[in-house]
């Protein structure tokens, strides 16, 4: 079953031409009224509640998404997101009083934010609607354009961005360009405010080099191998539940899915048996054969992954599906730790399990490593979980659960290290998107002679003031 899809490419003409739209407009001013972002927010949660039904068809044929994972991942998420910026744009977008030093007396501080201008947001193939809008939704309501550039590797979901993107909004406010590598290329080469981008790790460094060369600020949402560790206090059927869950969703091809399992020696058996459970709960006997399970997005991705496979012993799983690009759902003991499988990020439904007796071990592993995106400790030791947290360093993560400190707006979302630069969500997307412009205002009922250099005792009273 082959997705490989010829793209055509945007003209580089046609990107400059829509860059100095953006830039006309965002000039003018228009963009700036909250009134007007709130206006634009709610339209936006029209659009893409108007398009429930061709968001879920599109993701059903680029990757086999259920409807249940298509609405809750994709769709679901967008919308909590906007009621949750509408509720709190008020309060975010006001001019915060600062404290102002001991030789400032007299006047007031404040800091406002303002938004960049033009954006552009890269956006990944792997939740194709999330990924691209949920930028958006930060850079609308801080007062930015965006130019939104999706994956050419769901061709189905990226056609249908630009449908509803282009057709149901003003085209200097927010606009799709579709196309591949020669398009991104072109869109890096062009005088953004700003650059959002959502994707692999090597991809990410093309995207910073390319803005340094401007000095455009960005934000990099990028992945990794992140950990999951379960110890002998864990309750393992719930345990291996919910980090079935994480890692089975979509196919396994989630940024912050669980990457490789450190489970304690004393309850590896049983997490193994639960988890065979679990899968058959999920999707029966045959995975393969489930309209629920996801596939991966083409042949280059599903050849990878089988390959892992050679890696060291099938515990559980294992069989592919060429014709329809489906791999089980699938645990392995790797050969050694210098195997594929444990050096690149897995991204699909293979997962490697390791056991451990000293958890002092898991750490030093993990801590030789570049810094996850997500970690996952599934424990009842307080003790546990705060060695854990206290010696690791992560973007962010769950105990006793998987993937869901992406869905609450409260929790700001991003990398470290190399998983990334920059987060966003809720307060986060708003502040990723805005210049917070720092503004003293000096009272003229008085003035301080003796800052000037004709001031008498000048140097003795700022001594004083600057001890």
């Amino acid at each position: 079953m082959s997705t490989e899809l010829f793209t055509e490419e945007a003209s580089l003409e046609a990107i400059e031409a829509s860059l100095q739209q953006h830039k006309q407009f965002f000039k003018s001013g228009v963009t700036r009224p909250l009134q007007y972002r709130k206006d634009l927010l709610e339209k936006f949660s029209t659009v893409i509640k108007n398009h429930e039904t061709e968001i879920i068809s599109a993701l059903k044929k680029d990757l086999n998404k259920s409807d249940m994972e298509a609405y809750t991942t994709e769709i679901g998420i967008l919308l909590e997101e906007i009621r949750f910026v509408l509720k709190n744009i008020d309060e975010w977008a006001e001019p915060k009083k600062m404290k102002t030093a001991k030789t400032h007396i007299g006047s007031k501080a404040y800091t406002v934010p303002e938004p960049y201008g033009v954006t552009l947001i890269i956006a990944p193939w792997n939740y194709p609607i999330q990924l691209a809008l949920a930028p958006v939704i930060g850079a609308i309501a801080a007062g930015n354009t965006a130019i939104i550039k999706p994956s050419e590797l769901t061709p189905t979901t990226s056609a249908l961005l630009a449908q509803m993107i282009n057709t149901h909004f003003d085209p200097r406010q927010l606009f799709v360009i579709e196309g591949g590598v020669e398009t991104t290329q072109n869109l890096l080469k062009q005088g953004f405010d700003y650059i959002f981008f959502t994707g692999s790790v090597p991809v990410g460094k093309v995207v910073m080099e390319a803005a340094a060369k401007q000095l455009i600020p960005v934000t990099l949402e990028l992945g990794g191998k992140s950990p999951c560790i379960v110890d002998e206090t864990a309750d393992i059927p719930l345990a291996a539940k919910r980090i079935a869950f994480g890692k089975v969703t979509n196919a396994g091809q989630t940024c912050i899915a669980p990457d490789y399992l450190f489970i304690h020696k004393s309850k590896k058996d049983e997490f193994i048996t639960e988890f065979k459970k679990t899968v058959i709960e999920f999707y029966g006997t045959e995975p393969l054969k489930s309209d629920k399970f996801g596939r991966i997005v083409n042949e280059r991705h599903f050849n990878r992954l089988t390959s892992y496979l050679e890696d060291g012993e099938i515990l559980l799983g294992g069989n592919v599906d060429p014709a329809s690009l489906k791999i089980e759902p699938t645990l392995m003991e790797p050969r050694d730790f210098s195997v594929p499988v444990m050096q690149d990020e897995i991204f699909g439904p293979v997962f490697p399990v390791i056991e451990y007796e000293d958890l002092d071990e898991v750490i030093e592993f993990v801590t030789g490593r570049p810094k996850p995106l997500a970690l996952y400790l599934f424990t009842e030791n307080p003790i546990t979980e705060e060695k854990i947290n206290g010696s690791i360093s992560y973007g962010g993560g769950c105990v006793n659960d998987t993937l869901m400190h992406i869905v609450t707006p409260y929790l700001p979302f991003g990398g470290v290290g190399e998983s990334g630069i920059g987060n966003y969500h809720g307060e986060s997307s708003f502040s990723t998107f805005s210049h917070y412009k720092s503004i003293l205002k000096q009272t003229t009922k008085f003035d301080m002679s003796f800052r000037y250099p004709s001031g008498r005792f000048g140097l003795q009273i700022i001594k004083k003031l600057l001890k």
